[in-house]
């Protein structure tokens, strides 16, 4: 890939993580700048005009494109690589299991963590914390079909990590900070242990 790639991130951000794992599992040299969230950094005027207009991080900008979503920017930084199935279904397969990650499993579990560990529940609106026993509940469905499904495989699709697996690692290894307890789904803890043995794996800053 011979485009200059930089993401635009905040370093407490899952979606950002994902990228730069996938990035770095593919040896893919990766500039990062960082914005605060908490503090309006992706609504400035010039940011909504050069980076995002939807005012959100991730972004990855290849040379002067910028593509927001993070699973789609994974989606681009490993096409055509060990991380995407070479058979169509099973990269139908894959994309099957990122969208449950954006549908089902991101909003409850890593919403959960953001209100939770780093804005507080003190600090939270009587909407927010009316919302934390449904999403909690989901999270729940969410991990435990999650391991589930991992009974008796090492990969969520095929027989190695695809974007699958990173789409949900990103939220799912820190999800204990959301309340959530990692240790009642002893095959996903086994996988989580898979990903962070890849080589070329980075941790979360």
């Amino acid at each position: 890939m011979d485009e200059k790639l930089v993401l635009h991130e905040d370093l407490r951000s899952g979606n950002c993580y994902k990228i730069r794992l996938t990035a770095a599992l593919l040896g893919l040299p990766l500039e990062r700048k960082t914005y605060d969230i908490m503090k309006g950094e992706t609504r400035t005027p010039d940011f909504l005009a050069k980076v995002n207009s939807n005012g959100r991080i991730p972004v990855l900008q290849a040379d002067n494109r910028f593509l927001p979503e993070s699973n789609a920017a994974c989606f681009y930084l490993a096409e055509e690589s060990r991380l995407m199935p070479e058979d169509r279904f099973g990269r139908a397969d894959m994309l099957r299991w990122m969208f449950f990650e954006q549908y089902n499993h991101e909003p409850n579990i890593a919403t959960l963590r953001f209100w939770l560990y780093f804005i507080g529940e003190d600090n939270l609106s009587d909407e927010q914390r009316a919302q934390i026993l449904p999403k909690r509940m989901a999270g729940e469905a969410a991990l435990e079909l999650m391991d589930r499904h991992l009974a008796g495989r090492e990969w969520f699709v095929g027989s190695s990590a695809t974007l699958a697996d990173i789409s949900l690692y990103a939220y799912t290894h820190v999800a204990e900070a959301g309340g959530f307890l990692l240790a009642d789904h002893a095959n996903i803890c086994a996988w989580l242990d898979r990903v962070a043995a890849l080589p070329g794996y980075v941790p979360m800053d």
